[in-house]
């Protein structure tokens, strides 16, 4: 099993574990660093979107930074069931659900707007134009949108860059909403 450290908040040094699975590449910690010193240490009532949830680690530090909803969405049995596993690790905090689904069903679905969407799809699969058209309705008017890609992205649908790094050969972006 692999491992990766949440840094910060309730759960802060607590260990996710998960399993080797195709296109799961975990946020490193200090580009998470990065992303909730951008946002803010703290989340407090936000409802957060983590649509491929993979090793929690994004949905976790939102829930232990406090998130009012993390919802976490995996397809892979594996990487899912390690997901449930960590949740009983952190003694299973209510703001955590977490579900099995396609990424563009759940997204399709959304009945209530998020705060901030975690998107850190799988590399040269083309899931982010998929998603874009989506994103409008699923984001409320002032939320936050994390990308994560092999190159960097100036926008997305109605979104955005606010915000860029690099780590190795990751991509990471905050966006916001266009004004213009």
């Amino acid at each position: 099993m692999n491992s990766v450290r949440i840094v910060g908040g309730e759960f802060r040094r607590r260990v996710l574990r998960f399993p080797d699975s195709e296109g799961l590449r975990p946020t490193p910690d200090r580009v998470r660093e990065t992303l909730f010193n951008w946002l803010g240490q703290e989340l407090d009532g936000w409802h957060c979107l983590d649509l491929f949830a993979g090793s929690g680690a994004l949905g976790f530090e939102a829930a232990s930074r406090g998130a009012a909803r993390v919802l976490m969405i995996e397809n892979s049995p594996r990487v899912l069931a390690a997901l449930h596993e960590n949740h009983e690790l952190l003694h299973k905090p209510a703001s955590v659900e977490i579900r099995r689904g396609d990424a563009l069903q759940c997204l399709a679905s959304v009945h209530d707007a998020f705060d901030l969407i975690f998107l850190d799809p799988p590399y040269h699969k083309g899931w982010l134009p998929r998603l874009a058209p989506l994103l409008d309705k699923a984001l409320k008017a002032d939320g936050a949108l994390y990308v994560e890609a092999e190159h960097e992205i100036e926008s997305l649908a109605g979104w955005r860059t606010t915000r860029h790094g690099k780590a190795g050969g990751v991509h990471y972006h905050l966006l916001r909403r266009a004004t213009d």
